[in-house]
């Protein structure tokens, strides 16, 4: 959702305007344009070459700059954007924003834009606290600007509190979330993810090569389009999407007990969690020591998940996920036949890009009446969305 977005940065002067630096830089990580703006007192913080170097653009500094004298820049940076973000707004920056002054380039680029803006507070515990910014960041909610609250830690100033500026994660979702469609905006999407874990003894387990990218970055582009998201996630190490609701598990039981007791919230479910097909038939109470000879396990089924639900979905959408190493197209969709699935997405662990642990996916989606898109090799969160995308259609058409 990023790649080729315009994004304005606003810094203002306070102790937070350091970590303009990083935010500019992931931003540029995204690829999406960066263009700066800095208020005279946010270079006492940092250096516009810092930011220039980092964004690949000038930095605006002045309402009247020299170097640009056939350019009102303050006009073409409103229009340039496609969001603006200030981050950090200072009491001072908000006060203003909220008044309608306009004295200097980055108030009156703000009063200018009609790009959707975030603000980013961060200030002394005790200025946050006071009642006139919280009824200036009224005023501005009111007009339509989003803001990400701060963090509470330690402050510069040496205190304890409300006042950080929030982590630089909380600020690219809100920001993604201005310039992304909410068409799953209603919809409560349940999404599994990970590998599942089928004790053997107390320190060993059956288990899968899964790392949960391409649930987690499901779950973050359903919230990002306005969807409210639970996530059943077996072990990972990845850090869950912000404002999801996680509910993590270990084993395929656990699984199947999340998915099925939060069933009833959801409008479409989205297994896409590699589940252990089988489970020792017991668990030692005891680590199992080395002797001569073999081990001989005996492994029982576990749950089939998705063919349970596919059994009481009702009205809601169901997408399965298919890896096979061989007659992708003919097991994929004898699977989403049997478990009454509405689209399956397959991929082959065969081909390069397609398989576990990486961030990007090569898949095709296969729809019941025979249809299937194949994808090129893309980002896992590319990939999500053109999933998302399928389940938008295929309930604009009334399929479910």
């Amino acid at each position: 959702m990023w790649k080729g977005k315009r994004v304005v940065l606003g810094i203002t002067g306070g102790i937070a305007a350091y970590k303009a630096a990083e935010l500019t830089r992931e931003i540029v990580r995204r690829q999406a344009a960066v263009r700066v703006v800095m208020t005279r007192h946010a270079r006492e913080f940092i250096t516009p070459l810092t930011l220039e170097t980092l964004s690949g653009n000038r930095v605006c500094t002045d309402l009247f700059a020299p170097e640009a004298p056939h350019e009102i820049d303050h006009i073409a940076l409103a229009r340039w954007a496609d969001v603006l973000i200030v981050a950090p707004a200072t009491a001072n920056l908000i006060g203003k924003a909220a008044g309608g002054i306009a004295d200097d380039l980055l108030t009156t680029t703000l009063l200018a834009t009609r790009a959707p803006v975030l603000l980013c507070p961060a200030m002394n515990d005790a200025m946050w606290e006071n009642p006139i910014v919280g009824e200036n960041l009224d005023r501005l909610r009111r007009r339509g600007c989003a803001v990400v609250e701060p963090a509470r830690g330690s402050l510069a100033c040496g205190t304890e509190g409300a006042g950080r500026l929030a982590d630089l994660g909380d600020i690219l979702n809100a920001a993604e979330a201005l310039f992304t469609p909410q068409d799953f905006s209603g919809e409560t999407v349940l999404v599994t993810a990970g590998p599942t874990r089928e004790p053997l003894d107390p320190v060993r387990f059956i288990t899968n090569y899964s790392s949960g990218k391409m649930g987690y970055a499901i779950a973050h582009a359903a919230r990002m389009r306005g969807a409210s998201v639970i996530l059943v996630s077996g072990p990972t190490a990845l850090d869950p999407p912000g404002d999801v609701e996680l509910v993590p598990v270990q084993s395929a039981r656990e699984m199947r007990d999340a998915v099925l007791g939060r069933l009833e919230e959801a409008t479409v479910v989205v297994k896409a969690a590699a589940v252990a097909d089988y489970r020792p038939v017991v668990c030692a109470d005891q680590k199992i020591k080395k002797q001569p000879g073999d081990l001989r396990l005996c492994l029982e089924r576990n749950p089939d998940i998705i063919a349970e639900i596919g059994r009481k979905k009702g009205g809601r959408i169901l997408v399965g996920f298919a890896m096979e190493s061989e007659n992708l197209l003919e097991n994929a969709r004898r699977k989403m036949r049997a478990k009454k699935m509405d689209l399956i997405v397959a991929n082959d662990l065969t081909e390069a890009g397609a398989g576990f642990q990486g961030d990007t996916n090569v898949i095709r989606i296969l729809s019941p009446d025979g249809r299937v898109e194949a994808l090129p090799l893309m980002d896992k969160r590319e990939a999500a969305d053109r999933i998302l995308d399928r389940i938008r259609d295929l309930r604009a058409r009334g399929g479910r």
